[in-house]
């Protein structure tokens, strides 16, 4: 028997039962098998074509589970009606290639740390001590986050950035887009309006988006959100970075975020402080969170670890207000927990021994000893040619280039000569110094220098 619209090639890596599999759907597809034509046995078909009768078995069982053929018990497997308007799939997916990536020496993206200035090896023995907590890991996770981790959490968010929370109030997740998500479904009807600082957050902005909350770009001055147009907007949710504003580079200073918790005892608002690396400042102490200044009312505070740890470590966090905190308590047990049990545990342990704080010290060091660096590498490299912006709690530099070229061929020029660099608002350049190894800086503030200056 000839089966013509079989296509099996034994040297391909793709398994023989996919091969197999995805021809005989394909035959179905396109009409070339049609309602109720028999199938060869399994036992004739592994012989016509030398194939195992585990293999035949194996595709035209998935064939009946997907709908393709029947299994008739003593007669055999016959086609189904499954004809595709238009032309059928292809039986096989063509092999699958790696796109070769330009080579990158010197990463300067803000998606990375430096791999060198890692604590491994104590992570590695916190995960291992979470892994072998068999009676805890073999059920599902608490809605709200781990109580060890929630209550390391309250202690540590407290010492290092003055947040006033109590474990019942800090709710755990994968980051701060799925915490973002989470809050959003508790935000009354009337605060479906959201102010942020121009030029905006993109991350946020999309989460607002996708819950249906409109989103206000509102003009700042020089300490940070106007007041008079926050007052003019009839917004009742403030998004705010106190530690780090996104065009200065600075933090909102004392006076305005007493303006900012005023506005939000008056009108009942509530100010989502995002606080992305807050307890990173090195140049002077981590200015305290606003949370902790009115005493956790009106301030909803985010918290994460990317930086502070691994951008992999998906672990994030953030304490409610009393008010969000009663609207939460009820529906608590239909969100499922999107951070990992085990790192959460692992977490925990690494908080409670005193790790995370000396951590915290080597790394506000290392930062401020690698913004000097780099910063005074590239002002020998262009000189006037370049405006440096110093975003500290972010860990990276906005450069305003002077150049015809746009930002995007200045990306394009340095990762040809092997420097990742990104885009940034207004058509700068950002670059992050914490993925590149303090002993790298020169050379790769050189490396750029050759690539916009050297190119035509």
């Amino acid at each position: 028997m000839t089966y013509a619209y079989l296509q099996l090639d034994k040297n391909s890596g793709v398994p023989l039962y996919r091969q197999l599999y995805l021809s005989i759907r394909s035959a179905v597809e396109s009409g070339h098998l049609r309602k109720n034509d028999r199938l060869p046995s399994i036992r004739r078909l592994a012989g016509d074509l030398s194939l195992s009768c585990t293999t035949v078995e194996s595709a035209y069982q998935q064939l009946c589970v997907e709908g393709y053929l029947r299994s008739v018990p003593q007669r055999g497997y016959f086609a189904l009606d499954a004809k595709r308007e238009g032309p059928a799939r292809k039986a096989a997916p063509p092999a699958y290639r790696h796109r070769p990536l330009s080579a990158v020496r010197y990463n300067f993206g803000s998606d990375c740390v430096d791999s060198e200035n890692i604590d491994l090896k104590i992570w590695r023995r916190n995960i291992r001590g979470a892994l072998n907590r068999q009676d805890v890991l073999a059920a599902y996770g608490e809605h709200q986050g781990e109580t060890e981790l929630r209550e390391a959490l309250a202690a540590y968010s407290y010492g290092a950035r003055g947040v006033v929370a109590s474990p019942e109030q800090i709710v755990i997740g994968a980051g701060t887009q799925p915490l973002l998500s989470l809050l959003c479904g508790l935000i009354r009807s009337d605060r479906r309006t959201v102010a942020l600082e121009e030029p905006g957050f993109t991350q946020a902005e999309q989460i607002f988006a996708d819950c249906g909350i409109t989103v206000l770009k509102l003009p700042c001055d020089g300490d940070g959100l106007r007041m008079d147009a926050l007052a003019r907007s009839g917004a009742r949710l403030a998004y705010v970075s106190p530690s780090n504003r996104v065009r200065t580079g600075t933090g909102i200073p004392m006076s305005r975020r007493l303006e900012l918790l005023k506005w939000a005892g008056e009108t009942g608002g509530v100010i989502i402080e995002d606080d992305y690396n807050g307890e990173l400042r090195y140049r002077a102490r981590p200015v305290p969170a606003m949370q902790g200044i009115n005493g956790g009312k009106g301030v909803v505070y985010l918290g994460s670890f990317s930086k502070l740890l691994l951008p992999s470590i998906r672990i994030g966090y953030m304490a409610l207000t009393p008010e969000l905190l009663e609207r939460y308590r009820p529906r608590a047990a239909n969100y499922n927990q999107t951070a990992s049990k085990v790192a959460q545990f692992a977490l925990a342990d690494y908080i409670k021994s005193g790790q995370m704080e000396r951590h915290l010290r080597r790394l506000r060091k290392l930062y401020g000893v690698k913004s000097e660096k780099l910063t005074r590498a590239l002002r020998r490299a262009f000189g006037p040619k370049v405006e440096i912006l110093l975003q500290e709690t972010p860990l990276t530099l906005i450069l305003t280039v002077h150049t015809e070229k746009s930002a995007g061929e200045l990306c394009r020029l340095a990762l040809k000569n092997g420097v990742r660099v990104q885009t940034a608002a207004g058509g700068k350049i950002r670059l992050g110094f914490a993925g590149i190894p303090l002993a790298d800086i020169d050379d790769a503030a050189a490396c750029l220098k050759s690539a916009w200056e050297n190119e035509p």
